[in-house]
């Protein structure tokens, strides 16, 4: 896909996960391109954009060090987000510089897209995150538990016998061999952790909004009983509105 012919201002946002770096390409709020590396490629991103006249760029890193990716795109004047970097909300966490960038980033893009509302946003992802925003845009924290692919490596590793086996759409209850007794207790038993995290908020707080992300979300968007917004792109939306935010001060 070229960007050729789009003028500023241009946006590029980069998610440094602990499986997949994440790329994409805004045009103001547009969401032009994404896409998903293994190992990132500074080439082709320069390809798409050698023909705009001003990039401003974010990376937020988990995983690795971001300095390896910004070097390899000197002409982008880039913002890397940290503890200290300035926010359209407030963060409440009481050790901020041991938060995870894509958390913080989600609950920014979920009180923007949900302004006026306490929401809870899920991150299906390597982990599976819960974190609170209210209504006043005060972020409170969160719970972090093992994602899919732990949970079915932890079966395999941690005992003699159990074979591994990958995440899957599974909709039984009761299992009648191996393979549906783990997808049983790993699927469904990430299901109802999710059910009893969103009840035991609601208690708290009535109307609240849930959205979920991540590359597990698709397992259980649906399944949910509740009033669910499932929003792929949550993380990237969310790092575009803080550079952003940090260009108009």
């Amino acid at each position: 896909m070229s960007l050729k012919g789009h003028t500023p201002q241009m946006y590029l946002v980069i998610d440094q996960g602990n499986t997949l770096i994440k790329a994409a390409f805004f045009k103001g709020d547009e969401l032009l391109w994404v896409k998903n590396y293994t190992h990132f490629d500074g080439e082709e991103l320069t390809g798409l954009f050698n023909n705009t006249s001003v990039i401003h760029g974010i990376i937020s890193s988990v995983s690795g060090e971001p300095g390896l990716i910004t070097e390899q795109l000197p002409e982008v004047k880039w913002i890397v987000l940290d503890h200290n970097t300035p926010l359209p909300v407030a963060n409440l966490y009481h050790t901020p510089e041991s938060l995870g960038k894509d958390r913080l980033a989600g609950v920014v893009a979920a009180a923007k897209l949900h302004e006026g509302r306490d929401i809870l946003v899920i991150d299906a992802g390597t982990a599976i995150t819960y974190d609170l925003i209210n209504k006043n845009k005060e972020y409170l924290g969160g719970s972090i538990t093992p994602g899919l692919n732990i949970r079915f490596k932890g079966l395999n590793t941690f005992t003699g016998r159990l074979p591994l086996y990958t995440p899957a759409e599974f909709n039984d209850l009761t299992g009648r061999d191996t393979y549906t007794s783990i997808m049983s207790g790993v699927m469904a038993g990430t299901l109802f952790e999710m059910q009893g995290f969103i009840c035991k908020y609601e208690e708290f707080y009535p109307g609240l909004h849930v959205v979920i992300t991540g590359g597990d979300a698709k397992y259980f968007d649906e399944k949910l009983k509740c009033n669910i917004f499932a929003s792929p792109n949550l993380v990237l939306i969310g790092l575009k509105l803080i550079l952003q935010h940090n260009l108009e001060k």
